[in-house]
């Protein structure tokens, strides 16, 4: 089954060229199913490749999704169109009296700002309230992730030294977890970030669970069974050349930044860098869709009233 999105959305295309099956919202009408209603509170200035990316693995399954774009609602980008935005993007306070079955918060360039500092965190704490009322499963990305389980559990982030950039080798610690159906024990996964959260601090929540970690990088990802929710510090959800945009852009400011390690072929920038994490992203966002169809109520006002444990089945 596909993901249904506006056919005008700039998405729409690029994975109609990639093979990945989307259909417009009349294609959907026609189909006597109830699709999974995903939300992607979407924080990245880049909003148009982040909706790419993220609805590019979310939409490889076999299950029907149905995708709302959502954003923080007094913020204002200032790199994507207003055209855009108004058309495709609800304000948060527009859909909090709706219910999801999942919700992706993605990251947002303000590592350098307590969280405490960012301009829109007394409505984030909002959305963190609502998602166990009103979401079944909620997945923070990077900054949405440390933002998240620094607001439930108190555990902080840490700025680093220099800015932990490439693709580092990541272990599977849980191999039983069904997030991590299919994963090899080790694997690569891309990372761009100036903070870190510490395990020895993640390990002295007991509700927390570490599924995935790095000797040189630190915690991957986090299962928090009690609030139904992933919290994920690395991007599965990149593109083969984002870290490359992401150094060109650095380069060209005058930015004393540092190759992105394991990336480039011989580590020279001239090359084009392969992509050594797709099938891993694809199986984790499978993955995490798949519990979601087990385990979310068939009618949705019942989301949220249900058992608080992802993984205790009704």
């Amino acid at each position: 089954m596909p993901i249904k999105i506006p056919s005008d959305l700039p998405a729409y295309d690029v994975l109609t060229r990639e093979g990945v099956m989307v259909m417009s919202e009349d294609q959907a009408a026609r189909q006597d199913i109830r699709p999974l209603k995903i939300g992607l509170l979407n924080l990245m200035p880049k909003k148009i490749q982040t909706e790419t990316q993220f609805a590019r693995l979310i939409g490889a399954t076999p299950l029907q999704i149905d995708l709302s774009l959502i954003r923080m609602t007094e913020h204002q980008t200032k790199t994507t169109s207003a055209e855009h935005m108004e058309e495709f993007y609800r304000p948060f306070q527009e859909v909090k009296d709706e219910k999801f079955d999942g919700l992706i918060i993605t990251g947002a360039p303000i590592e350098h700002l307590d969280f405490e500092d960012v301009t829109y965190w007394d409505e984030i704490q909002e959305v963190f309230d609502w998602s166990q009322t009103h979401v079944h499963s909620t997945f923070g990305v990077c900054w949405g992730g440390m933002a998240m389980i620094y607001y439930f559990h108190r555990v902080k982030k840490h700025i680093l030294d220099h800015k932990a950039f490439g693709c580092f080798r990541q272990k599977n610690m849980q191999p039983a977890s069904p997030f991590l159906r299919g994963f090899s024990d080790d694997f690569i996964v891309p990372v761009s970030r100036w903070t870190e959260m510490k395990q020895a601090e993640i390990d002295t929540v007991p509700e927390l669970v570490t599924l995935i970690g790095s000797d040189e990088t630190g915690p991957c990802l986090v299962e928090d069974p009690g609030r139904r929710a992933l919290y994920v510090f690395n991007h599965f959800e990149y593109d083969s050349d984002t870290l490359k945009q992401e150094y060109d852009r650095d380069v060209a400011a005058g930015g004393d930044i540092l190759m992105p390690v394991n990336y480039f072929p011989g580590d020279d920038p001239a090359q084009r860098p392969s992509n050594r994490w797709r099938s891993q992203a694809h199986l984790l966002y499978g993955n995490w869709i798949g519990e979601i169809y087990q385990t979310t109520p068939f009618d949705m006002s019942r989301i949220g009233q249900e058992s608080t444990d992802l993984r205790k089945r009704g």
